[in-house]
């Protein structure tokens, strides 16, 4: 048996293949645009994520593995909206998760009594429930036509299947969702200006949502049945990946955007500190993540006005961590979301002089990034979430100096997972395994072996304790002057 796990990114889209033991066998990728017709805004065209599917399939297909596929999963970028007229017919592109033209909407739904409370959540900009609002006020004659309202991994889904379905974690950042209940919420619908018939039937992610479509599976060479999951919101499949499933467990992701995730057993929402608490893709868990919105962006930023690559930066410090001196950077160079909600704010560099070198600028970033991340952290620990150690994963965890800096700020070890396969597209074909086997998840969803463990530096931690402390003060100074 094989399955076969996909993850549709924001750009591009990834397939990858493993054996029925859960072994990588082959992955095939395939890139797209984003297309940006206005400031702020923020779209693709569904067809482009077909096309790349059908692409990475054709890639795929000459595995000998190929032929005994049981289980497919789909994960896919948060909070789009793909709407669907009566017809199943695309109505417009899909409206991204970082695309900022229903702010308004956002901030006029978040105020209505009860959808904090219900939701779980602050209703962000990206969200899909005010994306849905701006399309009535902007785009009347296209919002009249709206049958269905899908998100992203859910179309590939509808792709896959025929059948209107999503599961619970991905559903969970529409803001049309009781998070604590697991579903649609009519309260929620109608502050919106929706219907639950215009939302797809909901299934647990691990769970079977349909088979896939006989005329797909004799044009891919396979054979009848092959079980569709539910499938999983992007961070909920990473999490499925990792082995991220019960309390006391979590990861940071060190990406573009910065992600410190933890796995919860019951459901503790906390807007106010600006966290995200969602459903997880299996039954009966939940998962609580904070996010910077310019993590590794923040050092690809220092690079590209140095004129130096990223790597050429962190190499240039070594290996010896220095207490924080008098320089700081606020990493908000887009706004920032946890612990702010603050689409507005933007970075700074502060303490800077005449001796200040770009070795110091470079430190000053990672510190400030370290920093941004251990407010997402303080975050999960004020509602009981303190994984005894994290899980580093993202392009930035190839910095020793940056991992020992960050395990330093938070006070926890990170685990590098050994060289393998992990993330959201094992994530994805874990869930096809469950749904076609009916395997337990955990047994399924196992953690990587790890590789190495990097220890916080004693010796530094209060020094970096104290820095943070002036962290939070610097945001409000530099709010107040900007």
């Amino acid at each position: 048996m094989s399955y076969l796990g996909i993850d549709l990114g924001t750009s591009g889209l990834r397939a990858l293949l493993t054996g029925g033991d859960g072994t990588p066998v082959a992955s095939a990728e395939r890139h797209y645009e984003v297309q940006h017709p206005h400031s702020g805004w923020s779209e693709q065209d569904p067809a482009d994520w077909i096309a790349a599917l059908e692409g990475a399939v054709e890639e795929l297909r000459r595995q000998p593995a190929w032929a005994d596929l049981r289980g497919i999963g789909v994960a896919g970028h948060m909070h789009g909206a793909v709407t669907l007229d009566d017809e199943n017919r695309v109505i417009r592109p899909c409206i991204l998760w970082n695309d900022t033209r229903s702010h308004a909407e956002a901030a006029l739904l978040d105020a209505t009594p009860g959808v904090r409370t219900l939701s779980g959540n602050i209703v962000f900009p990206g969200f899909t429930a005010p994306k849905l609002m701006w399309m009535r006020s902007h785009e009347p004659e296209a919002f009249a036509r709206v049958a269905k309202v899908l998100l992203p991994a859910a179309y590939l889904t509808f792709y896959l299947t025929g059948d209107h379905v999503a599961d619970m974690s991905d559903s969970a950042g529409t803001s049309w969702l009781d998070t604590g209940a697991r579903d649609w919420s009519d309260a929620l619908l109608d502050a919106g200006g929706m219907r639950r018939d215009q939302m797809p039937r909901l299934v647990e992610g691990s769970d079977k949502a349909g088979a896939l479509r006989e005329d797909l599976a004799r044009r891919w060479g396979v054979g009848p049945g092959a079980a569709v999951a539910g499938g999983a919101g992007d961070n909920a499949a990473a999490a499925c990946g990792t082995g991220v499933l019960s309390e006391g467990q979590g990861f940071v992701s060190l990406g573009t955007s910065g992600v410190l995730l933890a796995a919860r057993d019951g459901y503790r929402p906390a807007p106010e500190s600006a966290l995200h608490s969602f459903c997880h893709a299996v039954p009966a868990t939940w998962y609580q993540m904070g996010v910077m919105l310019s993590c590794t962006d923040s050092l690809n930023w220092l690079a590209r006005i140095t004129g130096a690559r990223p790597a050429e930066l962190t190499s240039a410090l070594g290996d010896c961590i220095e207490a924080p001196g008098r320089l700081r950077f606020l990493p908000y160079l887009s706004g920032e979301r946890t612990p702010h909600n603050d689409a507005a704010i933007r970075g700074a560099f502060t303490g800077i002089g005449a001796e200040t070198s770009r070795d110091d600028l470079t430190r000053a970033v990672l510190e400030g990034v370290c920093f941004g991340l251990r407010d997402s952290a303080e975050a999960l620990a004020s509602v009981g979430a303190r994984p005894e150690a994290l899980l580093a994963i993202g392009g930035g965890s190839g910095s020793r100096y940056w991992l020992r800096l960050l395990a330093t700020v938070l006070n926890v070890p990170l685990r590098l997972p050994k060289a393998g396969e992990f993330g959201a597209a094992l994530g994805a074909a874990r869930l096809g395994r469950v749904a076609a086997t009916g395997e337990d998840p955990r047994e399924v969803m196992l953690p990587p072996a790890t590789g190495e463990v990097i220890e916080p530096l004693a010796d530094l931690t209060a020094a970096f304790d104290d820095a943070y402390q002036r962290f939070g003060p610097a945001y409000r100074g530099i709010k107040s002057v900007q």
